[in-house]
């Protein structure tokens, strides 16, 4: 048999188990509205091994981290990378607030749990780039790159930390809390 037939199989597997367990998790802490869940419970919903889930992501935070910046970068991240080089701002912005607001009851449990703080700067570093975009768009010919990095970071900071308080309050209507959004943020970024 040749081991190159074996891996990918091996492969898929690793993926759909982790992929079960990461489902599994969502779906725990939505239904219980509090992160307040165990490596047992998680097991059983994913039908897989205590033993597995620790081989897989090591701790429950861990675990819990790994599945909010799982969720962001299968649903969210795909909604703001197909923009074009004319980014729609209220559209990116809108796209983040109803993803926020669709997941608020997951996102709001790990915001207010003991991965708040690794979540936070998880969700930061997959939405800086975007922004660090955005920044260069309206900026990049007068500010130096240190400058354009510094101000994504600032503004994605900024954002996310009006992101998490809004969430933690139960998200409610993402149209008006992009409005909010984008007046602050225009305020930052507009041309002088």
């Amino acid at each position: 048999m040749d081991l190159s037939e074996v891996e990918p199989a091996r492969d898929r597997r690793v993926r759909r188990t982790r992929a079960a367990v990461l489902r599994a998790v969502v779906d725990l802490v939505t239904e219980r509205g509090t992160a307040a869940i165990t490596v047992s419970e998680i097991a059983e919903a994913a039908d897989v091994s205590r033993r597995v889930v620790y081989q897989h992501f090591g701790d429950l935070d861990s675990l819990l981290l790994e599945a909010g910046l799982d969720l962001a970068r299968r649903e969210l991240l795909p909604r703001l990378t197909g923009f074009s080089q004319a980014v729609d701002p209220r559209a990116e912005t809108l796209a983040v607030a109803s993803h926020f607001a669709d997941h608020r009851v997951f996102y709001g449990a790990l915001l207010t749990g003991s991965c708040a703080f690794a979540l936070d700067r998880g969700l930061i570093s997959l939405l800086l780039p975007i922004n660090r975009q955005a920044v260069e768009h309206v900026h990049g010919d007068r500010l130096s790159e240190q400058a354009v990095d510094d101000l994504a970071a600032f503004v994605t900071g900024g954002a996310g930390s009006f992101v998490t308080s809004w969430v933690v309050a139960g998200a409610p209507d993402p149209e008006t809390f992009t409005d909010r959004l984008i007046s602050v943020i225009s305020l930052l970024l507009e041309p002088r």
